[in-house]
C-alpha cells in the first residue's frame, strides 16, 4: 500500500514533500520521529516524542520475517510495520525516520555491506536510504538517518535517564556478536586514543582469537562443547541448563563474565567511564555471569557503576530517534 493512501485513510488532507503529516486542525505542538530497530529476523517501529525522548503509547509494532527474502518483499514488510506504528500513534507530524541497523553498514550514506552472515543477502551494496525513499514515497531532503545497533542501544539507555547525560558511559550488547559504544555527555565517541578503532571491541585480540570468539553466544556454546563434548542449539538452551543447576553451564557463563571484564577493563580505564551498561539477549542471563564480572572490576580497582538493561529494544528505538533530538 502506498503511504499516500494510508494518509488519506487517516483523514489527512496533505502529504508534504518532507513526509510531514498535517491534519485539519493544524495542531503541531510536539515533534515526533519514527524510530526503527532492524535486526536479522525482526523489525520494530515506534513513534518517539523527540522533545521528551519518550515512546508514544501503543505505537510499538514488531514483526518477524526472513531477511533473505527478495529486497522488494523485505521493503514491503518494513513499510507495513512503519505504517501501522504511525496509525496506532495518532500523531500529527513525523519529523524524520531514524533507523537502527546491524553492520557492516555505511551509516552516513546508507549503504548496506552485510555479507556472508546469513541475513540480508540481497541487500549487499544497496543504498537503503534510497529504498526507504522509494517505498515510502519520500523526498530526497526528508531526514532518514542510520546508526549502529549497539550505539543506538547505548544512546537510548543514556536518554532514558537524564542523569546519564552528564556521564561517560560505555555500553555493550551481548548476543550473536559483541557490540559496544562509548558515550560522553550524550554524544557517541568512535575516534581518538580514548576508544578502540571505530569504537568497536568485538575484533580486539583476545586469547587465541578475538573478543567476540569468547564473549558472545558462540563463545558460550563453544565453551560448553569444550567441557562436555555436547553441541547445544542456542544460548537459550544453555541458559535453561544453568537454571536447572547444570554446573558446567554455570561455569561457562561465569567464564564469559570474567572474559568480558578482561576485554572492557582497559577501555573503561582509558575512556574514564563511570557508568557501564550491559544489554543484548545474553544480558537476560546476568544472574550467572554478573558476579564474576563485578569481581574482576573490583580486583582492578575500578569505580564504575554496572547496570543490566531491562529493555534492550526500547533503548534501541530511543537511541535511534536521538539522532533527530536537536534537528
Amino acid at each position: 500500500m502506498l503511504l499516500e493512501k494510508f494518509m488519506n485513510e487517516m483523514n489527512i488532507i496533505e502529504l508534504k514533500p518532507d513526509f510531514k503529516k498535517i491534519d485539519k486542525s493544524e495542531k503541531m505542538n510536539k515533534e515526533y520521529a519514527v524510530g526503527v530497530d532492524i535486526g536479522g529476523t525482526h523489525i520494530t517501529a515506534a513513534i518517539i516524542d523527540i522533545a521528551n525522548m519518550k515512546m508514544i503509547d501503543f505505537s510499538v509494532h514488531k514483526e518477524s520475517f526472513d531477511s533473505n527474502l527478495p529486497v522488494d518483499q523485505v521493503m514491503t514488510i518494513w513499510e507495513k510495520v512503519i505504517r501501522i506504528s504511525i496509525e496506532n500513534s495518532k500523531v500529527e507530524q513525523v519529523k524524520g525516520l531514524a533507523v537502527c541497523m546491524p553492520g557492516p553498514f555505511d551509516y552516513a550514506n546508507g549503504f548496506c555491506w552485510i555479507k556472508d552472515q546469513s541475513k540480508y543477502e540481497h541487500f549487499y551494496g544497496l543504498n537503503v536510504r534510497y529504498l526507504f525513499q522509494g517505498t515510502l514515497n519520500l523526498s530526497s531532503d526528508f531526514p532518514i538517518l542510520f546508526e549502529n545497533d549497539a550505539v543506538c542501544f547505548g544512546k537510548g539507555e543514556v536518554f532514558k535517564d537524564a542523569a546519564n547525560l552528564s556521564k561517560k558511559v560505555m555500553a555493550v550488547t551481548l548476543g550473536t556478536g559483541l557490540g559496544a559504544c562509548f558515550i560522553d555527555k550524550g554524544v557517541s565517541v568512535s575516534t581518538g586514543e580514548l576508544v578502540p578503532t571505530d569504537g568497536e571491541i568485538y575484533n580486539l585480540p583476545f586469547k587465541d582469537g578475538i573478543a567476540e570468539d569468547y564473549v558472545s553466544a558462540r563463545g558460550l556454546l563453544g565453551g560448553y562443547k569444550t567441557f562436555t563434548g555436547k553441541t547445544l542449539k542456542n544460548g537459550l538452551e544453555l541458559y535453561n541448563l544453568a537454571l536447572a543447576g547444570d554446573e558446567i553451564a554455570i561455569k561457562v557463563f561465569e567464564q564469559m563474565g570474567e572474559d568480558l571484564a578482561e576485554v572492557v577493563i582497559p577501555w573503561l580505564t582509558k575512556f574514564g567511564a563511570n557508568h557501564f551498561i550491559i544489554g543484548g539477549k545474553i544480558a537476560n542471563g546476568s544472574e550467572f555471569f554478573l558476579s564474576a564480572f563485578n569481581q574482576k572490576i573490583k580486583e582492578n580497582g575500578l569505580e564504575v557503576s554496572v547496570v543490566i538493561s531491562t529493555d534492550n529494544e526500547g533503548a534501541a528505538l530511543l537511541g535511534a530517534a536521538s539522532m533527530l533530538y536537536k534537528m
